[in-house]
C-alpha cells in the first residue's frame, strides 16, 4: 500500500518532538498569570506556531485553555484531540538523560512526553503535513486540539466544549493501537481524617501515577528498617531519612505498579498505630484493584476495576489519601462510591469526591471504529480486535470519538515513568497509519 510519510517527513517530526518535549509543561496553576503555568502557556503557543508554519489557520483561546489549529473551513470536523502537559518528571536520578531534553539513542527518542502526549501528536500533525505535500484534497475540516490540562483536571476541554463547536468524529492518539472504543470511568476522590502529633508524611504526585517513591524522617528509622526487612521491601536510608522504593505505573495499570505508599504504610504502621496507615496497610492493600473495599468488579466490555492509591499527606492538622479508581463502563459508580465511604468511616476518614469523568463507548460497528480498524490491519496485517481501557483520553470529551495509537501492542509502556521513550520505527509506522487514516475519514 502506497505511504505518504517521506524521509523529509520523518525527520520534521522528530525535530518537532525534540522541540516541544523541551518545554517542561508540568502544571504550575496560576503561576505568571497564566492558568496552568508558564511553560504549559509557552508550549500551546510554540505548538500553535509549528502548525501556522505548516500551513494550518490557528487560534489561541484568549484565557490560555486551549488552542487549535485546522484546514478547511467544510461543516464537518474531524477532531484530533491533543495534550501538551505533562506529569512530573519523577526521580531524575533515575533518568538516563535529561527529561526535558529529547535525546536520540538507540533507535528511541527519550523525553517527559515522548509517548504521552507530545510524541504522538506530532506523529498525527506531520502525517496530516504528509497529505498536504501530496495534493490531498480534504472533503472534511481537520482541526487539531491542544489541551493543557489532561495530566490534572481537563479544564482546557470543559472551556473548549462550553464556547466551541463539536467534532463530528475523531480520535484521540493518546493511547495504543489498534484502536480503544471503550474507556472506564474515571473517578478521582480524597479520604479526609484527623491529624497526627507523631507523624509527618507527603508522598505522591499526580494522582493518575503509583507513587514510586515513599520517604519518611523520624526516629524510628532503625526500627522501620527491621520491618521493611521482614515484609522483603526496597529502600534506601540517607542520612536522616528512609525512602521505600517501588515501580511507577500509569494509574489504569495500577496492578502492574508497585505503590511505594502501601509498603511504607504496611512498615510504619506496625510501629506507630494510625487508623490511616491501618487503612491504607491492610484495606486498601497491594493488589492494585481494593478487593477488601469492593470485591470483584468486572465487566465484558472494559475489564476489571483498578485502584491507585495516589498521596498522603499527613500532618498534624490531617491526614489526606489521594485515591485514583478506573471504573468498568457497566459498574455503578454510585455503590461503589457508598462501599468506599462506608469502609472508609471505620477508619475515622470522610469521602469527598475531587473529579469524575463518565466512561466513554462508540459500537464496534460504527463507521469510525471500521475505518480506523481496517487501516489498522491493512498497514500491519495485525487481527487484533479494538479494546478496552482503563485510561482517560480526551476521547471521551466528545462524542464520536476514539483513542487510536500511537503505541504498539509490542511496545515497552513508559509513560509517566523515568526514562519514557518511543521507538523511532514505530513512530514512523504511526505516522504511515495515521496519514492513511486521516485521508480515508476525510473522504
Amino acid at each position: 500500500m502506497e505511504s505518504y510519510i517521506t524521509p523529509k517527513h520523518q525527520e520534521a517530526c522528530v525535530a518537532a518532538i525534540k522541540q516541544i518535549v523541551s518545554y517542561p509543561s508540568v502544571c504550575h496553576e496560576g503561576e505568571n498569570g497564566t492558568p496552568f503555568g508558564q511553560a504549559i502557556q509557552d508550549v500551546l503557543e510554540a505548538t500553535l506556531d509549528l502548525c501556522q508554519g505548516l500551513g494550518f489557520h490557528t487560534y489561541i483561546d484568549p484565557k490560555g485553555y486551549y488552542g487549535y489549529a485546522e484546514l478547511g473551513n467544510q461543516k464537518e470536523v474531524l477532531a484530533i484531540l491533543c495534550h501538551l502537559d505533562v506529569v512530573p518528571e519523577g526521580d531524575r536520578q533515575l533518568w538516563q538523560t535529561d527529561p526535558f531534553d529529547c535525546v536520540e539513542a538507540d533507535g528511541c527518542l527519550f523525553g517527559r512526553g515522548t509517548q504521552d502526549d507530545k510524541g504522538p501528536s506530532m506523529m498525527a500533525l506531520f502525517a496530516t503535513k504528509a497529505l498536504i505535500d501530496a495534493g490531498v484534497t480534504f472533503n472534511k475540516r481537520i482541526r487539531f486540539i491542544f489541551g493543557t490540562d489532561e495530566e490534572t483536571l481537563w479544564r482546557c476541554m470543559n472551556r473548549y466544549n462550553d464556547v466551541e463547536e463539536q467534532a463530528t468524529f475523531g480520535f484521540a492518539p493518546d493511547s495504543s493501537f489498534p484502536l480503544t472504543y471503550a474507556e472506564k470511568g474515571l473517578l478521582q476522590a480524597k479520604l479526609v481524617g484527623k491529624g497526627s502529633d507523631k507523624l509527618s508524611l507527603e508522598i505522591g504526585q499526580a494522582y493518575n501515577v503509583v507513587p514510586a517513591r515513599a520517604s519518611y524522617q523520624g526516629d524510628k528509622l532503625e526500627a522501620l528498617q527491621k520491618e521493611l526487612d521482614k515484609l522483603g521491601f526496597e529502600y534506601v536510608v540517607k542520612e536522616d531519612s528512609l525512602t521505600v522504593y517501588g515501580l511507577a505505573q500509569h494509574a489504569k495499570d495500577a496492578p502492574d505498579g508497585i505503590n511505594a505508599l502501601i509498603r511504607l504504610a504496611k512498615a510504619l504502621v506496625v510501629l506507630e498505630p494510625n487508623e490511616t496507615l491501618d487503612f491504607l496497610a491492610n484495606v486498601v492493600d497491594e493488589d492494585g484493584r481494593a478487593l477488601n473495599i469492593f470485591g470483584p468488579v468486572e465487566d465484558e466490555p472494559s475489564g476489571k476495576l483498578s485502584f491507585n492509591a495516589a498521596g498522603l499527606t499527613l500532618t498534624k492538622d490531617k491526614a489526606e489519601i489521594r485515591l485514583d479508581i478506573r471504573i468498568p463502563v457497566l459498574a455503578d459508580k454510585e455503590k461503589l462510591v457508598q462501599q468506599l465511604s462506608q469502609k472508609a468511616q471505620e477508619y475515622g476518614l470522610t469521602y469527598q469526591e475531587f473529579d469524575y469523568l463518565a466512561p466513554l463507548y462508540v459500537p464496534l460497528e460504527s463507521e469510525l471504529v471500521t475505518t480506523l480498524l481496517t487501516v489498522y490491519r491493512e498497514k500491519t496485517g495485525d487481527q487484533s480486535p479494538a479494546q478496552s481501557s482503563g485510561g482517560a483520553t480526551f476521547a471521551r470529551t466528545m462524542d464520536n470519538c476514539v483513542a487510536f495509537g500511537a503505541l504498539f501492542p509490542d511496545a515497552v509502556q513508559t509513560e509517566h515513568q523515568e526514562n519514557e521513550h518511543i521507538v523511532l520505527a514505530d513512530a514512523y509506522r504511526a505516522m504511515d497509519i495515521y496519514a492513511e487514516a486521516i485521508y480515508r475519514l476525510t473522504r
